[in-house]
């Protein structure tokens, strides 16, 4: 797509936005029972989930999409007074050239005040990366900008340890799928344990998400993950923000 073709798509986002709203789930640090950060999973008007609104967006209008969802996660992050980070999905393969499509999410962070050092860019392994060097030039951007990098969905998807050997992120976030039960699955366990240990030798910190479980939060600390996600602890709410529980205690 042309360069004109795309910053008109991008103008569209502010009519994109129009009908969206953040919900927020935090991500808890358990050795200091704090907030981490809050993700921004956003809904429509009338509830609708991601998957839903995504759905009804073609490909055309994936652009104005994700360039509105940056800008309203930062806005509600604002209006709400977000204690903690920002985690914002991004679409990777809705980026044209990564300096061009900063430009509304650095604006609107300077519009609410929010440091570029308090936002987190999460790329999920479950959208297919139709070029990889691609991928590598919009994280490698985003780094020198000074925002923190996220892979999502780690062991699901289509990227794994090839992104990871390329690029190493800020942050890794576990896929549920070896989450689930790792209390009680050994082989899930061992995996887990592995993978931890390889990201503290590569400098990159380890989320566990979808944690759903008190035997499952304990097995995941005891393996060295302090950051996790999951219904556990709170579950995505609109504004105002809820409570996190910390079930360790």
């Amino acid at each position: 797509m042309e360069v004109s073709a795309t910053c008109e798509a991008c103008r569209g986002s502010d009519d994109v936005g129009a009908g969206l709203v953040m919900a927020f789930q935090p991500i808890v640090d358990l050795k200091h029972e704090s907030i981490y950060a809050h993700e921004a999973l956003v809904r429509g008007m009338h509830g609708e989930g991601a998957a839903d609104i995504l759905g009804g967006v073609d490909a055309a209008g994936r652009y104005a999409f994700d360039q509105a969802c940056r800008v309203r996660a930062i806005e509600c992050a604002s209006q709400v007074g977000l204690p903690a980070m920002l985690s914002i999905n991004f679409l990777p393969n809705a980026v044209y050239e990564p300096a061009h499509c900063l430009r509304a999410t650095l604006a609107a962070a300077e519009r609410a005040s929010w440091p570029l050092s308090r936002i987190i860019f999460e790329v999920t392994e479950h959208e297919e990366i139709t070029d990889h060097r691609h991928l590598l030039a919009i994280l490698e951007a985003y780094k020198a900008r000074g925002f923190k990098t996220a892979i999502d969905d780690f062991g699901a998807g289509y990227a794994g340890l090839n992104l990871l050997a390329d690029f190493q992120p800020d942050l890794l976030k576990l896929d549920i799928g070896l989450v689930r039960n790792v209390h009680r699955d050994n082989v899930r366990r061992r995996l887990v344990a592995h993978t931890v240990r390889m990201c503290e030798d590569i400098g990159v910190e380890v989320i566990a998400e979808g944690v759903e479980e008190a035997d499952e939060a304990r097995a995941l600390f005891d393996l060295g993950i302090r950051l996790q996600q999951g219904f556990l602890f709170a579950r995505p709410t609109l504004p105002p923000l809820s409570d996190a529980v910390f079930p360790m205690r």
